[in-house]
């Protein structure tokens, strides 16, 4: 199977960026998100490695983003996704990705 492209790469890490601030800017810091008591700002990392990597290894058993083709990419979008969109109010439509 085709790994990511670089297109999809770009989207994949858009996206990261952009969840983290619409997650900022609805109040849902990672203190309300993941862990009670300390006041934590989201960032594209932190969206990636503890909400996308973890959904992805869960549901294609792999360690690395770059291990993913890019159906499942689409697949692990579709799911974390629908998680914010049901659970915090937010969801994004996939971005096209920075040039």
């Amino acid at each position: 199977m085709p790994k990511r492209t670089d297109l999809q790469n770009r989207s994949l890490h858009t996206y990261f960026e952009e969840l983290a601030q619409a997650l900022n800017d609805s109040g849902q810091d990672m203190r309300k998100v993941l862990k009670p008591g300390v006041d934590i700002p989201w960032g594209k990392e932190s969206v990636k490695t503890l909400m996308f990597k973890p959904i992805a290894e869960a549901m294609f058993n792999v360690k690395s983003t770059t291990d993913l083709t890019t159906k499942q990419i689409s697949e692990v979008y579709e799911v974390m996704n629908r998680h914010t969109q049901e659970k915090l109010g937010i969801g994004l439509l996939w971005p096209e990705g920075k040039k």
